[in-house]
């Protein structure tokens, strides 16, 4: 059963000065959410410093808006512990809470903090998890969501998704009445959004690599679409596609050492896989109709494409070192865009509903196709890296945003990014630095 949560957390403060003004909505929720309470941190040091509320506030933020738990408001707390010896679980007993964490935050050397967090069963009265992480002022808000994605998956037993990234092109109009598309890279909140290119002409289909650290996208600069591959950190970049016709919709292998392409070099749009390092072209699909879109397995064996060979746009898959081409979508007369699940069990696409365009899961084991968003244009769905929620561009009153929905259609959101007009976004690999508990 779904219920409307109808909360708003308006999030304009951040940790650190570069972080964006957002709303997050949390349209719809599951019934179930775990009670939790997240305590304000407490500051173990000379004076008086905010940060540890700041960062209690990240994590509460990131465990409520995951639809899976229900956090108590700070003002309704019957205390503010700040490490075990502080806790009374009669007091959160009666607040009815499953679970309670608590932390310290303490000055470590010239711009660090030592960030401890303790997470406990309340009714068991006993600690589940502790943890303590040296940061510095710029990692802060890092660091919160680490501590969320822990708790997230001792509570719930998948990894959480909290400090990884995503990517998206904003278009938006400067004061000479002129085009700027810029694409950017954010946490995965939406906050502290950083500015990866800009230009005056179109930016497409950004693709990250399995390092987190790379992002392939098309480029019109100098009015001709071209492939480039730019390091997110360090802003260095290479082209690597710029044949004559369609240079299109690339797609990382899971290994990071090719690209899947829809080039047009030949006269009719086709899927290709580029070798990085080689610089060698394998042509992996032949056929009078338009093929485009590819999307790599998580094992690197196929490659899931969108065509209309069948007269209208269906998915299809071929494997990635060629050979055979297989329908995969059959239900309804457009299915387009799709991606792969972390896991390889489904994919996600977008299906035709009437006269709509909605995120749907396609469950690849019994071919069930599960309508997941409610709106009228819903676009370039990503699947998150623990494969729980899909994030995907949307029309909200003509303008274009960012939604996402959970794998099973029970939690909603949207990220109202206050900038332009928002499309095509991707969600970022784990890498090494937020794949493990420290």
């Amino acid at each position: 059963m779904k219920r409307l949560l109808s909360l708003i957390l308006l999030l304009c403060w951040a940790v650190g000065a570069s972080a964006a003004p957002l709303t997050i909505e949390i349209t719809e929720g599951a019934e179930g959410a775990l009670p939790i309470a997240v305590v304000p941190f407490g500051w173990v040091g000379p004076g008086a410093d905010d940060v540890g509320e700041r960062i209690a506030a990240i994590v509460r933020s990131d465990l409520q808006r995951s639809g899976r738990f229900s956090a108590l408001p700070v003002k309704d707390m019957l205390a503010r512990p700040q490490s075990d010896a502080d806790v009374e679980f009669r007091d959160w007993k009666v607040l009815g809470m499953d679970n309670l964490v608590v932390g310290q935050v303490r000055p470590n050397g010239q711009g660090g903090y030592l960030v401890r967090f303790q997470l406990f069963d309340v009714f068991k009265g006993e600690q589940l998890i502790g943890y303590n992480f040296p940061t510095t002022s710029r990692d802060l808000r890092s660091t919160a969501h680490k501590i969320a994605d822990i708790v997230y998956e001792k509570l719930t037993g998948q990894p959480g998704a909290f400090d990884t990234r995503i990517a998206y092109v904003v278009s938006s109009r400067k004061a000479d009445g002129s085009q700027e598309v810029s694409l950017k890279v954010a946490d995965a909140d939406g906050f502290d959004p950083q500015t990866i290119v800009t230009s005056t002409e179109p930016l497409m289909s950004p693709a990250w690599a399995p390092d987190g650290r790379r992002l392939a996208y098309v480029s019109f600069e100098q009015k001709k679409a071209s492939i480039y591959i730019q390091e997110v950190f360090t802003g260095r970049r290479q082209k690597v596609a710029s044949f004559k016709g369609i240079n299109g919709a690339p797609a990382w292998s899971p290994d990071g050492r090719k690209l899947a392409l829809t080039l047009s070099r030949d006269g009719n749009p086709e899927i290709y896989v580029l070798n990085i390092n080689t610089n060698a072209l394998t042509r992996l699909t032949n056929h009078y109709s338009i093929d485009t879109e590819p999307a790599w397995s998580p094992d690197g064996r196929y490659i899931v494409f969108t065509s209309d060979r069948g007269g209208k746009p269906q998915v299809y898959r071929v494997p990635a070192f060629g050979g055979k081409v297989s329908r995969v979508t059959f239900e309804g007369s457009y299915n387009a865009r799709a991606s792969y699940a972390p896991d390889g069990q489904s994919l996600t696409l977008v299906t035709r509903v009437g006269g709509d365009y909605r995120v749907a899961v396609l469950d690849l084991t019994n071919n069930a196709l599960q309508v997941l968003s409610d709106g009228r244009l819903d676009e370039s769905p990503s699947f998150a890296p623990n494969g729980s929620m899909i994030i995907y561009a949307t029309k909200i009153n003509g303008k274009g945003e960012l939604a996402a929905v959970s794998v099973d259609g029970r939690v909603r959101q949207r990220l109202a990014l206050q900038e332009g007009d928002v499309r095509e976004p991707v969600w970022s690999p784990y890498t090494k630095t937020n794949r493990r508990n420290p």
